[in-house]
């Protein structure tokens, strides 16, 4: 007797969906020099004493701390911390949406703590979200290198930034397992360039 029932279907196409999505991304050779170079301009960063900061929204906002707290803490090696913040404080962004709009507290954040030299991760499903797309440009007028993770093409933070993921997948949370994957890539990438110094 067949123990499917239409849960299990569903629950199979889910799994089918992110097998499908994930052999695309990692077909594309490009995406593994992508992430070694981009570990190579954080590391350096953290060389001259700057460091890397991370945004997003939702599901992206947790995806941009479990990455900075990789970094903060530890990955799969005891090493120093490598610096970097996620904004997730609830202090700054119910002031700043409370005070100057939800569209504002990235931006804010990032021209406060941000300088020349440090790194941006910048993370959207769509890439059309308005207070991301702040923060990537006055990060790129303080002179930073942004990194953006982006889907669904792009949106306005297409062509945007210096290293820049627009990955496969028509929801948002295969795209955000996807971003997680380069993200925890990177963690490992960033470690072995500060290693090899």
């Amino acid at each position: 007797m067949s123990t499917t029932t239409p849960q299990t279907s569903i629950i199979q196409e889910e799994l089918d969906t992110y097998a499908r999505v994930a052999q695309a991304f990692a077909s594309d050779s490009e995406n593994a020099s992508k992430i070694e170079s981009l570990a190579r301009v954080c590391a350096q960063s953290v060389r001259n004493g700057g460091k890397i900061l991370a945004i997003g929204n939702g599901g992206s906002c947790a995806d941009a701390v479990h990455f900075c707290e990789e970094l903060t803490g530890r990955y799969r090696d005891d090493r120093d911390p490598i610096p970097a913040i996620a904004c997730a404080d609830a202090g700054h962004i119910t002031c700043v949406g409370n005070d100057y709009g939800f569209e504002h507290i990235f931006s804010r954040w990032v021209d406060g703590l941000g300088n020349t030299g440090d790194v941006l991760v910048a993370l959207s499903t769509s890439g059309n979200s308005a207070n991301i797309t702040r923060a990537v440009d006055v990060a790129s007028r303080k002179g930073m290198h942004i990194a953006t993770l982006l889907g669904k093409g792009g949106g306005k933070l297409l062509a945007k930034g210096d290293t820049q993921w627009v990955v496969p997948g028509e929801t948002s949370d295969r795209i955000q397992e996807l971003h997680m994957l380069i993200l925890h890539a990177l963690v490992g990438a960033i470690e072995r360039n500060l290693s090899n110094t």
